[in-house]
């Protein structure tokens, strides 16, 4: 079982790993992109950080006020993408304080099939679906308690992350690059591996 407190410090270590990356995202997105893939990501971590310290609710309401922070933002690509995987995270997410292993899949699943919908890109395509898919997959295959749910987690995404490298670009303005873009992983794949690493972290 995990407490709404235990998933707040989770989602707080998370926007920690995001943040301490953002010279290493920055550098990634100004190969093939605009560069400003670091700055985005601190300002949806900065969004995140700020709603959970403040929300007074279970956890779906916790979740709720992240992804209605996060709606807010002016940024790139990143923001509605997040924006809509954490809304599917607290779509599916218990009202009270308290979620058991089966809460947590049964959020991550929501926010990968509401992902998938909006994103259009599937692993392979070098976007932050290269992280996110197989983080899920792991969560979903996990038989351990709700730390190894996240670990597992943290692993694949890492693992998918570092795999982003071996693929051309097929979304963005990073496209236009194609095979060039073979090498480099993708700044979407790596912050996302970021997030999760924190969430096992705390």
């Amino acid at each position: 079982m995990i407490t709404k407190d235990e998933l707040a410090s989770r989602l707080l270590s998370a926007c920690a790993e995001v943040k301490a990356a953002e010279g290493e995202l920055t550098e990634i997105d100004s190969r093939f992109g605009d560069a400003d893939h670091g700055l985005t990501m601190c300002k949806i971590a900065t969004a995140i950080e700020e709603s959970v310290r403040e929300s007074e609710g279970g956890i779906q309401a916790m979740l709720d006020d992240v992804g209605m922070a996060v709606m807010t933002l002016n940024g790139g690509s990143a923001v509605p993408l997040w924006n809509t995987w954490l809304d599917g995270l607290q779509e599916a997410a218990p009202e009270g304080n308290e979620a058991d292993s089966e809460d947590l899949k049964a959020m991550f699943a929501n926010a990968l099939a509401e992902l998938s919908d909006i994103s259009g890109a599937q692993v392979g395509d070098k976007t932050l679906m290269d992280a996110f898919v197989p983080a899920i997959e792991a969560i979903q295959a996990c038989e351990g308690n709700e730390a190894a749910l996240f670990e597992a987690a943290a692993q694949a995404a890492l693992t998918g992350a570092e795999r982003s490298k071996d693929f051309p670009s097929k979304f963005g303005r990073a496209k236009s690059y194609g095979e060039k873009t073979i090498g480099t992983p993708d700044a979407g794949a790596v912050s996302m591996a970021c997030f999760f690493k924190g969430l096992a972290q705390a």
